[in-house]
């Protein structure tokens, strides 16, 4: 029996949790693998959740696909490689032929690594040569990366590490529950108030973590940008904002000013439910330390206009001088694993490697110098993840999909898997055979997080290298082997190598110079830095990208002793990723959501995540111990809506949208609001909660808006209550 420990980490959320996998007797005289702790990451210093400790569970074949499969009248039936990937090659090459390379569609997935991302945005335009690749990111984080880059020129997660939030004076959280999305995380919050910081928590529901906060603002789903620019408004009107720096540090002040000037607080009570006393105690709070942080997540996020309410809540970083400043700053809690390295290197339908604009035409030469093609061959931007799944059966007619489960993910969610049924042809490489892959014509079974290297970025903007741990069962292959492989078939013989150093060494040069720079990033610094922050250009002058150390890196990102680069653990401390180093505020006003409610749909609808259950829940939903805890979808409502609807506790309840009908059932509880119910979307079937969601697309981002919609809430005839 193997007994080395391989030191790795976690394969779910975008914290990516060290720990290691030590070989433990099966009791039939093999092995199998167990979590142990890894005290030596910073990021969690040994401690893990739930999710993390039963993650090997899903290496068992007992629950994880073995067998590429081929549908045969009707029926997905085992198939060897070759002939499925000769269907896929088939599959796509007829479409192709028939309708152009842009009816052939790609859809990746933020748990993807770095290199598997990277490839799969290669494949798309060079094999493929098609423009329609976008992935679930775009559902996640897309709406802070935009207001980011509107903001600082410069979209990471986090400017800061995680250990700087213990030693800020204030945080302030929107629409974020740590405690259960993100478990280790909260130690970070606990160390904050034992340091006598603060923490303000914004969220229309008392959650776990709002129950840690000296504050907790509950407002109405959909309102997030009022709030903040009634804040903004009362740090004008009491004089707490910073002059100086905004006037060296800023530009578009004065228009933003003026648009925070017209939510006057009674106002913004009116349209958020928060009233105008804990309005007035949140601005103490956050203006009275020296130092103090605001952090969102998919709460504000995940709008019709998420991306003016993330610039929003950094107008009120800019105006009181909390950006680039040290335990200060802006920043997004990026939920996939490798949500931010997944949205960097090529899968997102505008970009190229190393964040680089698809529409830049010094990016397209560079990228396509490093891909040995013509410039000129590259195709421009595609449509973004919901306008590509709607666009199924109609425009895009054959469609790939790699580690994404958009039939419950998906806003609109019965529409996206009717258009999925219209498909001329659908191929799913997933580890498991999700409720998208069932829909499938060809089903590939991939490797997955222990059986493979590769690299992530987590949420800090840390880039880390996990490790295999043991060998893949016979009859799995990589992701990385399925595009050498279909990319061959489709009559492009090199340029996609399976060996993923090989990959990431081709990654760094893709991305030199780029925003997020890899350049100087390399397999061994990573084992053995714990991790390289990006930008990271090349280690030396003259080195393997020609870039030299600290060129075109933001400010904050000086080279190290003998011209290696150390990484960029805090930005903009000098200066900010903008063309004259100024961040730039971006003047906004509220709107509506996209659906407001009515005498048909009186209620609101917001979604969201339990600590058990993961995204789809495609993974989580085949671990016992985490079903155990969370087995099944239900509807949370306030005392006063379950007495005027006449419902008892755990009574099937029907929740109505415009889209659909979904049936759970109720929860009550005064941990939400009465205006509002809360369902968790890991779950397909009757209680799939994005049935109900509203596809409704932010201008900018292009993200659904998941976070508000109207409903009406109802007893379900014949299926109990009083």
């Amino acid at each position: 029996m193997q007994t080395s420990v391989t030191p790795t980490h976690c394969p779910y959320c975008a914290l990516q949790c060290g720990m290691n996998l030590t070989p433990v007797p099966d009791g039939d005289g093999g092995s199998v693998v167990e979590v142990t702790e890894r005290a030596d990451f910073p990021v969690n210093r040994g401690a893990l959740c739930g999710k993390g400790r039963t993650a090997p569970a899903l290496l068992s074949s007992r629950v994880r696909l073995t067998s590429p499969l081929i549908r045969r009248d009707g029926e997905l039936r085992p198939a060897g490689w070759d002939e499925a990937l000769d269907r896929i090659a088939e599959g796509l090459s007829r479409t192709r032929t028939e309708h152009g390379p842009d009816a052939c569609g790609v859809f990746g997935g933020g748990g993807l690594t770095n290199e598997k991302a990277y490839t799969l945005g290669k494949f798309a335009r060079v094999a493929l040569g098609t423009s329609q690749i976008d992935y679930n990111g775009r559902f996640c984080m897309s709406s802070a990366a935009a207001g980011g880059i509107k903001a600082f020129g410069l979209d990471r997660g986090l400017p800061f590490p995680l250990e700087d939030i213990p030693r800020t004076g204030c945080v302030v959280l929107v629409g974020s529950n740590l405690a259960e999305t993100m478990p280790p995380a909260l130690r970070y919050l606990t160390e904050l108030k034992e340091n006598g910081g603060t923490l303000i928590v914004i969220d229309p529901r008392r959650t776990r973590t709002a129950e840690q906060a000296d504050l907790h603002l509950a407002p109405r789903p959909g309102t997030d940008l009022a709030l903040a620019l009634g804040l903004l408004h009362l740090v004008v009107a009491e004089g707490r904002t910073d002059e100086a720096y905004i006037q060296e540090r800023t530009s578009g002040w004065e228009e933003a000013r003026a648009a925070a000037m017209a939510h006057w607080p009674e106002y913004v009570e009116r349209i958020t439910g928060v009233s105008v006393p804990q309005l007035r105690e949140t601005v103490r709070m956050f203006c009275e330390p020296e130092s103090a942080m605001v952090l969102t997540a998919r709460g504000p996020e995940q709008q019709s206009k998420g991306t003016d309410t993330v610039g929003a809540w950094i107008n009120l970083c800019l105006a009181t001088g909390r950006a680039g400043r040290p335990f200060s700053g802006y920043g997004c809690l990026t939920g996939q694993g490798n949500g931010q390295g997944g949205r960097e290197h090529g899968q997102k339908a505008d970009q190229l490697p190393g964040y680089r604009k698809l529409d830049d035409p010094a990016a397209r030469r560079h990228v396509a110098e490093v891909w040995g093609v013509d410039p000129d061959s590259l195709p421009g931007p595609g449509r973004s993840a919901y306008e590509l799944l709607d666009a199924m059966g109609t425009d895009i007619r054959s469609l790939l999909v790699m580690a994404s489960n958009p039939v419950v993910s998906a806003p609109r969610a019965a529409h996206v898997e009717e258009r999925l049924r219209s498909l001329d042809f659908l191929a799913v490489a997933d580890v498991v055979l999700s409720e998208t892959a069932a829909l499938a014509d060809v089903v590939l079974p991939v490797t997955q997080w222990a059986e493979e290297t590769g690299t992530t970025t987590n949420l800090e903007g840390r880039v880390l290298l996990r490790k295999q741990a043991i060998t893949p069962p016979e009859g799995i292959r990589s992701d990385l082997y399925v595009m050498r492989e279909l990319a061959a078939r489709l009559g492009v013989e090199k340029g996609f190598p399976t060996d993923p150093e090989e990959v990431f060494e081709e990654l760094r040069r893709a991305s030199a110079g780029g925003a997020a720079d890899y350049s100087g990033i390399t397999y061994r610094r990573l084992a053995e830095e714990n991790g390289v922050f990006w930008p990271c250009p090349a280690e030396e002058p003259g080195g393997p990208t020609g870039v030299a150390a600290g060129a075109g890196a933001p400010a904050g990102a000086g080279a190290g002793a003998g011209g290696v680069h150390p990484g960029t653990p805090r930005l903009f401390l000098d200066r900010f990723a903008t063309p004259d180093g100024r961040a730039r505020f971006v003047a906004v006003n509220h709107r509506p959501p996209a659906e407001e409610p009515d005498e048909e749909y009186p209620v609101l609808l917001t979604t969201g995540r339990v600590v058990s259950q993961y995204q789809s829940g495609a993974q989580t939903r085949r671990v016992d111990e985490l079903n155990a805890a969370a087995p099944g979808p239900f509807v949370e409502l306030h005392p006063r809506l379950a007495e005027r609807l006449g419902v008892v506790e755990g009574e099937p309840l029907a929740v109505v949208s415009r889209r659909g009908r979904a049936v759970a059932p109720a929860r009550i509880t005064t941990a939400i609001r009465a205006d509002t119910v809360f369902m968790p979307f890991h779950w397909p079937g009757e209680g799939r909660a994005n049935t109900l969601t509203n596809p409704a697309l932010d201008p900018v981002s292009r993200m659904p808006e998941f976070k508000a919609c109207a409903v009406r809430v109802e007893r379900v005839a014949g299926r109990g209550g009083r």
